[in-house]
C-alpha cells in the first residue's frame, strides 16, 4: 500500500510538523502495511488556516461550478474504484466484493447525488417580503470513523463542498490510507488549493485540536456516543455548530403475518455485513411468541453461511476483537441462549470474531442495550404488537430499524410509532437522497440528500 508521509494542506503534500507516525495494520493477518504521520495541533492549525484562506473564493464560486468539481471528483473515485476497494480491504479487512460494491461503490453514488443537488438547490428563496439566503457556514472540521472509511468522508465532504464550505478532514487512525486516496482524488478533480485539507493523527490529539480550533465553524463527527458527547461539549463552549452521527441499537421488527424466512435471512445478512461494524445494523430481532422458535432456527441456519475469512471479515483491531468477545461472554453470563458462534476466536491469526446469534434475550440484558459493533445478533420475543413497539423503543439510541409486515400499510403504521431516524419497510432499498441520522443518543443532524446539505448552510433574511 502506498502511504504519504505528509499532510495534504493547501493543495499540496507538506511534511508533518512532528516525527511520530501511526502504523496501519491489516486486521486479517495482523501485518503492518504502512505508516502515516501522527498529526499535531500545529498541523491542524496549518490546515485550518489554509481552509480559511480558501473559503471566500470557494463560497463565491457559482453553484454550477461547484457542482462540476464535485462531479469531477465522483468520476475520479469511480475510475479508481479497484484501487480504493483493495485499500479498504487491506486496512479494514472487509471481503473484497464488499469493498467493491459498498466501500468503493456507494461513495460514487453519494458524490453524484451532491453534484446534482449543488446544481439544482435553491440557495436563495422568497418568503413574503423577504429574500432568504442560504449561505455556507464556513470551515468544516470533519472527523470520520473507520467502519466505512470512504463513505463517511464523502457523506461529509461532498455536501460541505456543495454548500460552499471548505473542509479539514481528520480520518480514523485505523484507516488513513483510504483518506489519503481521497485527498489525491480531490487534487486530480481540480479542487482549488485549500478547499479540502487532510490531517492524519489520533483523536485525542489531532481530533481534539480540530474540534477546539477557533477557526472551525462546524464540527461534523461520526463515531461513538461517548466521544460525540465530548465534542458536543467542546463545541458548545465555543457556541460552534455540530453534526453528530453516533451509536445505534436498531430493532428489526417482524410482525405476525410477515414473510418470516425473508425477514430473518435479510436481518442476519444486515447484522453480519461489514463484520457487524455498522452503527445502523439491526442488532435486535423482535419476533412474536408463536413463531419465535422458527425464527431462531432460521437465524441459526442463515448465520452458518457467514464463514470467517470468506463471507465475513475480521473486526478492525485487537481492542475491538476483545471488546466484542467480551460482550458475547457477557451474554452467556447473563443467561441468553447461545444459538450460534461464541466467544472463542474462530481463527488463529487476524482479529476475527465468530458470527454469533443469541436467543432468549431479555430487554434488561447488556447485549440488548449496548452497542456491540460486531457480528452479534440478539433475538427477543414479544407477546403482541404493543409489546413489540415497547421493546423496539426501549433503548437510549434511535438511529435506524426495520419493520416487516403482511403489507406495507401495516408496516408503515408501526414504523410511524418507532423512535428512530430511519426505518426500512419490508426490505426497503438504500436511497442516497434520504436523510440519515438519529433520535435520542444516536446524534444530532442528518446526512445525505438535501437534509445533509442543509447542515452546512446558515440562513440570512433580507426584508424589503
Amino acid at each position: 500500500m502506498k502511504a504519504h508521509d505528509g499532510m495534504y494542506i493547501g493543495g499540496e503534500w507538506r511534511p508533518a510538523s512532528g516525527q511520530d507516525t501511526i502504523a496501519v495494520v491489516n486486521p486479517a493477518d495482523e501485518q503492518v502495511i504502512g505508516h502515516v504521520p501522527a498529526g499535531t495541533a500545529e498541523d491542524v492549525d496549518a490546515a485550518v488556516r489554509a481552509a480559511r484562506a480558501a473559503f471566500p473564493g470557494w463560497a463565491a464560486t457559482p453553484p454550477a461550478e461547484r457542482a462540476a468539481r464535485i462531479a469531477a471528483l465522483r468520476d475520479v473515485l469511480a475510475a479508481r474504484g479497484d484501487e480504493i476497494a483493495e485499500t479498504v480491504t487491506a486496512e479494514l479487512g472487509s471481503p473484497l466484493q464488499l469493498s467493491r460494491t459498498v466501500h468503493a461503490g456507494v461513495p460514487v453514488l453519494v458524490a453524484g447525488s451532491y453534484a446534482e443537488l449543488a446544481a439544482s438547490y435553491s440557495f436563495e428563496q422568497k418568503l413574503g417580503n423577504s429574500t432568504v439566503l442560504l449561505e455556507p457556514v464556513g470551515v468544516v472540521g470533519a472527523i470520520t470513523p473507520w467502519n466505512y472509511p470512504l463513505h463517511q468522508i464523502v457523506a461529509k465532504v461532498a455536501p460541505a463542498l456543495a454548500a460552499g464550505c471548505t473542509v479539514v478532514l481528520k480520518p480514523a487512525e485505523d484507516t488513513p490510507l483510504t483518506a489519503q486516496l481521497f485527498a489525491e482524488a480531490t487534487q486530480e478533480a481540480g479542487l482549488p488549493a485549500g478547499v479540502f485539507n487532510l490531517v492524519t493523527g489520533i483523536g485525542a490529539v489531532a481530533g481534539q485540536a480540530l474540534a477546539e480550533h477557533e477557526g472551525v465553524d462546524l464540527v461534523s463527527f461520526t463515531g461513538s456516543t461517548a466521544v460525540g458527547r465530548r465534542i458536543g461539549a467542546t463545541a458548545g463552549a465555543a457556541v460552534k455548530r455540530v453534526a453528530l452521527e453516533l451509536g445505534g441499537k436498531s430493532a428489526n421488527v417482524i410482525l405476525p403475518g410477515a414473510d418470516l424466512a425473508k425477514a430473518v435471512n435479510v436481518g442476519v445478512a444486515n447484522v453480519m455485513s461489514n463484520s457487524g461494524q455498522t452503527c445502523s445494523a439491526w442488532t435486535r430481532m423482535l419476533v412474536d411468541a408463536e413463531r419465535y422458535e422458527e425464527a431462531v432456527s432460521l437465524a441459526a441456519t442463515a448465520v452458518a453461511k457467514y464463514v470467517p475469512g470468506e463471507r465475513v471479515g475480521p473486526v478492525v483491531n485487537a481492542k475491538q476483537q476483545a471488546r466484542v468477545r467480551g460482550y458475547i461472554e457477557k451474554g452467556v453470563e447473563e443467561g441468553a441462549r447461545l444459538v450460534a458462534g461464541g466467544p472463542e476466536a474462530p481463527k488463529d491469526r487476524g482479529y476475527y470474531v465468530s458470527p454469533t446469534v443469541f436467543a432468549d434475550v431479555t430487554p434488561d440484558m447488556t447485549i440488548a442495550q449496548e452497542e456491540i459493533f460486531g457480528p452479534v445478533l440478539s433475538i427477543l420475543k414479544y407477546e403482541d404488537v404493543d409489546d413489540a413497539l415497547r421493546l423496539a423503543n426501549d433503548t437510549v439510541y434511535g438511529l435506524a430499524g426495520a419493520v416487516w409486515g403482511a403489507d406495507d400499510e401495516e408496516a408503515v403504521a408501526f414504523a410511524r410509532r418507532m423512535d428512530t431516524g430511519q426505518v426500512d419497510i419490508n426490505g426497503g432499498r438504500f436511497n442516497p437522497l434520504a436523510p440519515f441520522g438519529g433520535y435520542k443518543q444516536s446524534g444530532v443532524g442528518r446526512e445525505l440528500g438535501p437534509h445533509g446539505l442543509s447542515e452546512y448552510l446558515q440562513t440570512k433574511s433580507l426584508q424589503f
